[in-house]
């Protein structure tokens, strides 16, 4: 299993929850994007489809797995959303709940890249 093109998978799928991160919570963080579905849509929802179809590649290619592909880019959301929740809406990440979720999406994450 190539190490390297798992890690760049992981990479793409945390551009792509970023990119899908602003298309859904845009809206929240700066009062322009109120109401503004379309824009958001064709600005962040293209780039982080292409992003999650190229790491999906990727990742099934390198493990030959689908689930593998899946966990990756699961375990990759909860890496992104907390940070970007917590600089641009000011919610906190740093409860149990959310902290033990960090720590698991970690664990996934090694598991899919470590485990033989």
């Amino acid at each position: 299993m190539p190490t390297s093109k798992l890690l760049l998978a992981c990479l793409i799928f945390a551009i792509g929850q970023t990119f899908g991160w602003f298309q859904i919570h845009s809206q929240y963080v700066w009062k322009w994007w109120e109401g503004r579905a379309i824009e958001a849509v064709l600005l962040f929802g293209l780039p982080a489809g292409l992003c999650f179809w190229y790491a999906t590649k990727m990742a099934i290619d390198a493990t030959d797995a689908a689930w593998a592909s899946r966990l990756l880019g699961f375990g990759m959301s909860y890496l992104t959303f907390p940070f970007l929740t917590w600089w641009l809406l000011e919610e906190s990440m740093l409860t149990p709940k959310t902290m033990i979720c960090v720590t698991l999406s970690f664990m996934i994450i090694g598991l899919q890249l470590f485990w033989k």
